[in-house]
């Protein structure tokens, strides 16, 4: 079932670790998310996704459901609609998905149930750009950034101006994607880290890759979670 506004509100009041499909209107379109909020939540993070992908991504559910072990309430929404997405420029149109997933955190923001929570992101591939554009204008309000796989590269001009920690998360035979993340992490001023997973490619597809990924954001969310945003 698809709800939104104060429907939201009270679902999310009276039940917990049961992932709720929503809509979410934005700039006269609506978006499709998946909202799971556990018990006690500590945090939310919000999945901005890398190019084709969105909210049914089976990399970042997996990483959202394990992260959801962590006391964190997770968001995977598409960033594009069903025929903005037939688009393929349009998967590529940064400034635009950073304007549609600085709205969605707003809509976040304005949850009674989770206002008052720390707000953290997690981008892949290019969804990271997305992720740190929003974390450089949300500044502060924002706890922390993790990148998987990601292309910080397109948002280089903005890099310097992220206030969030933010931990970039590389595959060590991603070399491409991985000689763009060394540019891209001189440029950032936070407190930063890049981590090369040993034997991963850009998908960390590889057996036991994705939950080292997992084993870092952990703790990286774990560390860097702002109790007052």
């Amino acid at each position: 079932m698809k709800i939104s506004g104060k429907n939201l509100r009270r679902r999310i009041a009276r039940a917990t670790n049961v992932p709720t499909h929503i809509s979410i209107p934005i700039g006269g379109k609506t978006l499709k998310g998946i909202l799971s909020v556990p018990d006690n939540p500590v945090g939310v993070v919000l999945f901005s996704h890398g190019s084709g992908s969105g909210r049914l991504s089976p990399r970042n559910n997996y990483v959202s459901n394990l992260l959801k072990k962590n006391g964190l309430a997770t968001l995977l929404f598409d960033l594009l609609t069903a025929d903005e997405d037939q688009n393929y420029y349009m998967r590529f149109n940064i400034d635009l998905l950073s304007t549609r997933l600085i709205a969605a955190t707003r809509w976040i923001m304005e949850l009674e149930s989770l206002k008052n929570l720390p707000i953290s992101y997690f981008g892949a591939s290019t969804g990271a750009a997305s992720a740190l554009r929003a974390a450089a204008f949300f500044g502060h309000r924002v706890s922390a950034v993790i990148s998987r796989g990601g292309r910080p590269d397109m948002a280089m001009e903005v890099l310097p101006f992220v206030q969030a920690p933010t931990l970039l998360i590389v595959g060590e035979l991603d070399s491409t994607v991985l000689d763009l993340n060394r540019k891209a992490y001189i440029r950032l001023n936070c407190t930063k880290k890049l981590e090369i997973v040993p034997g991963a490619s850009h998908l960390f597809g590889e057996t036991g890759k994705l939950d080292a990924v997992v084993t870092l954001a952990r703790k990286w969310y774990t560390e860097h979670m702002n109790p007052n945003p």
